[in-house]
Parts: structure tokens; sequence; C-alpha cells
């Protein structure tokens, strides 16, 4: 498999990454609560190269880990900053793994561009999914925890992936792009399968911490 961390391409990563074992737990925010609505700031040039801002990164990671999720933005754990972390495979034999703050995605001229409508999915809607049209190829611009400028691309699902975790950053969810009745669908789904999602959670978390004690 061709991995990429931090859009570099590496001969090998743990399939555990590093900064799960250095994190501490954190609650996934839900549909319904107001810091997934409103857009997060950016993240201050003196928070750069930070302990706080490298640790909400690991806790990040942790939370996305035993989720089972392929990204995770700072506002699905509570924290009102531009900043997403990822660990994606992209549908065409690559994986991608790493975190980007302040985040700005590439908006591709639409015209003639066609849409690729697929199953997506959102921790923060958990056991819900819903067919959503995004552009199969994406760029986001943006820095690593220590200030420096990085560049994601994506194609496939990790694409999606990334225009799904930009949006989040804006206060935006994948039901506001589906119809009102698919929106409901969505939600009825949440409710039957919320509660056994988070079994599955819990014993995730609970594996986790048996192996790492």
């Amino acid at each position: 498999m061709n991995v990429r961390v931090q859009g570099r391409p590496v001969g090998t990563h743990p399939t555990v990454p590093p900064e799960v074992g250095r994190g501490a737990m954190r609650r996934i925010t839900e549909v319904g609560e107001e810091v997934l609505r409103r857009p997060c700031r950016e993240v201050a040039a003196t928070e750069f190269g930070t302990p706080e801002l490298a640790a909400l990164i690991d806790d990040m990671f942790l939370a996305m880990h035993v989720a089972e999720g392929a990204g995770l933005a700072a506002n699905q754990v509570g924290v009102d900053v531009r900043l997403f972390v990822f660990d994606c495979l992209d549908g065409l034999g690559g994986r991608h793994v790493g975190h980007i703050a302040n985040p700005v995605l590439d908006v591709p001229d639409l015209a003639g561009r066609r849409l690729i409508e697929d199953v997506e999915g959102c921790l923060s809607v958990p056991g819900a999914s819903a067919v959503v049209p995004r552009t199969a190829h994406a760029v986001v611009r943006g820095f690593d925890k220590d200030g420096a400028p990085l560049v994601i691309e994506g194609e496939d699902y990790f694409a999606r992936c990334l225009q799904h975790e930009v949006d989040h950053l804006s206060g935006t969810l994948y039901l506001d792009r589906l119809s009102k009745r698919s929106r409901k669908d969505a939600l009825r789904q949440m409710e039957d399968r919320r509660a056994g999602v988070f079994e599955r959670r819990v014993m995730r978390q609970e594996r986790l911490a048996a192996a790492n004690p």
C-alpha cells in the first residue's frame, strides 16, 4: 500500500498511528450541539509549536481511532478551532495520515467537472449514512502543528474526506447537503443505530487500553 504522511510518501507507517498512543480520550460531539454549527476560529500564530496544540492533535487521533473514523475536525471534540486530523484510505491503493491547521479548500471549477455520488457518514451523526455528491479531486492548503506550510491533495474517497472535514470547520454537516427526505432518513438511521455505535466505541476503547496499559 502507498502511504503518505502529511502529504509526503513514506515507506511504512504503523496501523495504529503513534499519536493514538499519546492521546487522551475526548467525547465526540453530536448533531444538535451548537459547536458544530458555528465557523471555527483560526489557529493563532502563537499557538503553533505549542504542547497544547500537539496534545489536541494526539487526542483527536485517539478519538478518531476509537470511533473508526477516516477524519475528525476539532469542533467534533468540542474545540472551536480550524484543525482536522485524518487517517484515510483513498480507494485507489493509498493511505493518507496527518493533520492540517487553518485549511483552505481549493474550490475547483465545477463547470464540466463531474461530481461523484457516494455514501458518506459522520462520527457526529453516529450510525447514519447517505449519498452525497463531491468532486473526485481536492486540494487543501494550510499549516502543520509547527506552522510550516502544508499542501494535502486527495483523490477519490480521500478527496471526499478532505471536503467533509473542511465543511465541518465552516459549521456545515453533510446532512446540510441532502434533500429534506434524505436528511430525515439519515436522522432516523441515527436514532435506530446510535446505541450500537456507542457500544462498539466503548469496546474499542477498552481493548486499546488493555493493549497499552
